[in-house]
């Protein structure tokens, strides 16, 4: 069996990850610190063969017993609420994770796919976002300590892939959701289905038209196993070009709810981007990829997940 390194294995998209890879045949370690991620998010694969699960703070140096084909470097606070909590850790698992994950590929004779973000575009200025934008990025601001930690991320993986021929893939995710974000994420839609559940006003921040583009997390796990078996380096846009304004989606959620909450509005965070859609090209014409789910319906399995999930009051 082919065997896989996940960090930050116990996250959101982590957990997911892990599911697919095991289903897929290939053995797992699993490592997390368990700043962001919950080892509940992995109980549907604990226990089961050719899977473990380690905590760990890949900042440390990195070394695992056994042969490994790729370390899929996944660990990182990536909701506001957590970088701005935690903007040094940030930092520091963008610039020593991925440097100690490299390593550690080095090290094994293995491949590096890199978790990489839509922030890397910043506030863009070119819509939607293609692979060839360099972004709009303000490296002092207080998003700053995620945005630069992804980009300095990409330019040391690129750099080990062409001194020490290290096979990489470099993902750039856009906004993702789906069953196991946490209630308090402080992202847009697991705070507005919370607020709906609980028929508490829904706050979207400014006037709500400011723009994302919603991937259900089922399609983004699909396009991940696409990029990682597939000779590229990238970095590859995997989101969903549908794009909706914050306001929209409030009121979306609100009826698949069927909440009686009320839209408040509240004060915009700072940098925080005016329009986010991927430009898919290049994922549709190389790896035969589009999203599938639509926005109501991977809603409907979300809010599905979280009546049963969460508590709610």
């Amino acid at each position: 069996m082919p065997r896989a390194v996940v960090t930050g294995g116990a996250g959101f998209l982590g957990s997911h990850l892990c599911e697919r890879l095991l289903s897929e045949r290939w053995e797992v370690l699993c490592l997390d610190s368990f700043l962001t991620g919950k080892a509940s998010n992995l109980d549907g694969v604990i226990g089961r063969p050719g899977f473990q699960l380690d905590e760990y703070d890949v900042t440390n140096y990195l070394s695992v017993d056994g042969d490994d084909d790729w370390i899929l470097h996944f660990a990182s606070p990536a909701s506001p609420i957590d970088y701005l909590d935690h903007p040094i850790h940030t930092l520091k698992v963008g610039a020593l994770g991925t440097l100690h994950a490299l390593g550690l590929a080095k090290a094994k004779n293995a491949g590096l796919f890199l978790a990489s973000t839509s922030e890397v575009y910043g506030d863009p200025l070119v819509h939607p976002q293609p692979e060839a934008y360099w972004g709009n990025v303000n490296p002092i601001g207080p998003r700053g300590v995620y945005d630069e930690a992804k980009r300095y991320a990409e330019a040391m993986t690129m750099a080990y892939h062409r001194t020490h021929g290290i096979p990489v893939r470099i993902i750039r995710i856009f906004n993702t959701f789906g069953p196991r974000m946490r209630q308090a994420d402080g992202r847009a839609v697991p705070t507005f289905i919370q607020q709906a559940l609980a028929d508490q006003p829904i706050t979207v921040h400014g006037e709500g038209a400011q723009t994302r583009s919603l991937c259900y997390v089922d399609d983004l796990i699909e396009g991940i196993w696409r990029l990682l078996n597939f000779e590229t380096t990238g970095p590859m846009n995997i989101g969903n070009p549908h794009e909706i304004n914050i306001l929209d989606l409030a009121r979306t959620i609100i009826n698949v709810t069927d909440s009686s909450s009320e839209i408040t509005f509240v004060g915009r965070p700072v940098d925080d981007p005016e329009v986010r859609c991927p430009d898919i090209s290049m994922a549709s014409k190389t790896l035969g990829w589009e999203p599938g789910v639509s926005l109501e319906d991977g809603l409907q399995r979300t809010i599905e997940w979280a009546r049963k999930s969460w508590s709610v009051s």
